[in-house]
């Protein structure tokens, strides 16, 4: 596997602009599948559970230069362990989420870099905030002081076409624009977590600034 993907990631790597950050979704794939993508230059990691992302990362503690990013959905009772294990949470879905993290911030002292996730379209299978609850709630998020507020995160819904995929992708970014011309003091909308492995070609276009790239790496999930 390690020849094959290495080319892959190599493959991927040329297509992507260099502003790009390209993200291996490691997530139910064993700790020297992590270890094969570093070697081959990855650095950037996502996963989706507390405790299998705490195993790995104690299998790889000689490699400290990972960035470990948070992808999956957040309950508040892990919250405090997301900080300490993660640099990145891309999927802060709501209000109360994202202040529970700055009260953990504040006290751990830390300041780790959040994405809001959103829903653009009406979806009952994923979380995250529509735009107009997100519009209501950038004056409380812009106190959440110790969360560095990068950017917007989305997943389109199941089953859209190529050219309304795109419409989400598009439609994410003009509402990053929009808070960003507000000129908040804590919300920095310079980061667009969009594009997966089926989508990532229609989000570069669209803005993106970090593909979350899994099975197109990795293989298929068993």
């Amino acid at each position: 596997m390690t020849s094959s993907l290495s080319q892959r990631i190599t493959t991927i790597w040329a297509s992507l602009p260099p502003s790009v950050r390209l993200i291996a979704v490691s997530k139910t794939f064993p700790a020297e599948d992590i270890r094969a993508a570093y070697n081959a230059g990855i650095r950037d990691f996502g996963e989706n559970r507390i405790q299998e992302a705490a195993s790995k990362q104690a299998e790889l503690q000689d490699l400290p230069d990972i960035t470990w990013h948070f992808i999956g959905r957040l309950q508040s009772n892990k919250a405090k362990k997301a900080i300490e294990l993660f640099d990145w949470i891309h999927s802060v879905d709501n209000l109360k989420l994202a202040q529970r993290l700055n009260q953990l911030a504040q006290e751990l002292g830390v300041s780790p870099q959040v994405c809001l996730q959103v829903k653009i379209l009406p979806d009952p299978n994923k979380s995250g905030w529509s735009v107009p609850e997100l519009l209501a709630d950038l004056l409380a998020l812009n106190q959440c002081k110790d969360l560095q507020i990068q950017g917007l995160m989305t997943i389109p819904p199941l089953g859209l076409n190529e050219t309304q995929t795109i419409d989400v992708f598009n439609a994410t970014s003009n509402l990053a624009k929009e808070i960003q011309k507000q000129n908040w003091s804590h919300l920095k909308m310079q980061e667009l977590s969009m594009g997966m492995s089926g989508d990532y070609q229609l989000a570069v276009p669209a803005g993106s600034t970090m593909v979350r790239l899994g099975t197109i790496l990795f293989g298929q999930r068993t």
